[in-house]
C-alpha cells in the first residue's frame, strides 16, 4: 500500500480551486486534451481506443465502477498542476506540512532507556525543510519505504527529540502504520 505517497498527493489536491469534471465524457475529453489523443488515453486506462472515442462523443455515458475509478484517478492526477505546484512550494518554503498518523513507534537509544514500541496517534506540524525533503523524495521517485523513513525521521526530530533539545541520538522506528495523512 502506498499510504505516504497517496497522503501527499491528497494534501496537494486540497489546494484545487475548481472541482474536477464530473461526467465520464467530460473527464475523457479532458484527458484527451492533456494526453493529446485518444490512443494515449486508451493506453493509460487499459481500454480500447474506440471505447474512449465513444465516451468523448457521449455515446457511452456510464463506465463500469473500476473504469470510473481509474478515470477519476487519472484526471485527478493531472488536474491543476500549477495550483498543486504552488501549494507544494509554499509548504516547502514557508508553511510546512501537518502530519497525522497512527502507527507503532519504537526507538533505538542509549542503554538503560525504554525502547519498547507502542502505538501512538500523533498530529504534528512539520517545519518547511522536512516538507521540502518529503516532496523532493516523492518527485525523484522514492519508494513507499523511503517516504515512510523520511516521515519517521521528521517525526523523530520534531516530536521525540524536540528539535535537538532532548533525547539526542534517539532513532525512531516507524512501523505498523494504520494511517498517515498530510495537510498543507
Amino acid at each position: 500500500m502506498a499510504i505516504a505517497r497517496e497522503g501527499m498527493d491528497a494534501a496537494a489536491q486540497q489546494a484545487f480551486t475548481r472541482p474536477i469534471p464530473k461526467s465520464a465524457g467530460a473527464q475523457r475529453r479532458y484527458l484527451v486534451r492533456q494526453l493529446k489523443g485518444t490512443r494515449a488515453v486508451a493506453d493509460a486506462l487499459g481500454v480500447t481506443q474506440r471505447t474512449v472515442e465513444r465516451y468523448v462523443k457521449d455515446q457511452i455515458r456510464r463506465p463500469r465502477a473500476d473504469l470510473a475509478r481509474r478515470l477519476e484517478d487519472a484526471v485527478r492526477a493531472r488536474w491543476q498542476p500549477r495550483i498543486r505546484a504552488q501549494a507544494r512550494k509554499q509548504a516547502a518554503t514557508s508553511t510546512g506540512l501537518v502530519v497525522e498518523t497512527r502507527a507503532r513507534f519504537g526507538f533505538t537509544a542509549a542503554p538503560g532507556t525504554t525502547d519498547d514500541a507502542r502505538l501512538r496517534h500523533l498530529t504534528l506540524a512539520l517545519p518547511p525543510h522536512h516538507a521540502a525533503r518529503l516532496f523532493d523524495a516523492q518527485d525523484t521517485g522514492a519508494n513507499e519505504q523511503q517516504l515512510r523513513d523520511l516521515a519517521a525521521e521528521a517525526l523523530g526530530e520534531v516530536y521525540f527529540r524536540d528539535g535537538g533539545r532532548r533525547a539526542t541520538g534517539l532513532e525512531v522506528e516507524f512501523t505498523d502504520v494504520e494511517h498517515l495523512e498530510f495537510d498543507l
